[in-house]
């Protein structure tokens, strides 16, 4: 089992990521923050708790790799920009960077 402070940052980062980090998504990160803050009973608690918080962030990245995953095997849908996202991202990884395309 993992300890409290590891499994609070993984869950606050696939909280970040996946839900969303703007103010209007603030109030997941404060449920978080709050149900890790509040007092626990029981040892069995807190390791159920624990296990409970990673399952959680788990679920949540396994839900938008599914809907990647599911969007990806989508050939109905135009992805011409997701395939934008990724060229760019290539080319940022080698540091340089691709040119605008000109569409009048």
């Amino acid at each position: 089992m993992a300890a409290a402070p590891a499994v609070y940052r993984r869950v606050m980062k696939a909280v970040q990521k996946h839900v969303g980090g703007g103010a209007d998504k603030k109030h997941f990160r404060e449920f978080v923050a709050a149900e890790f803050r509040s007092p626990v009973g029981t040892e069995a608690e807190a390791r159920a708790g624990l296990r409970l918080a990673e399952d959680y962030a788990y679920h949540i990245t396994s839900i938008q790799h599914q809907k990647e995953l599911l969007f990806s095997y989508n050939i109905a849908v135009d992805r011409s920009e997701e395939m934008k996202k990724t060229l760019n991202k290539s080319a940022a990884s080698v540091g340089l960077q691709l040119p605008d395309v000109y569409q009048p």
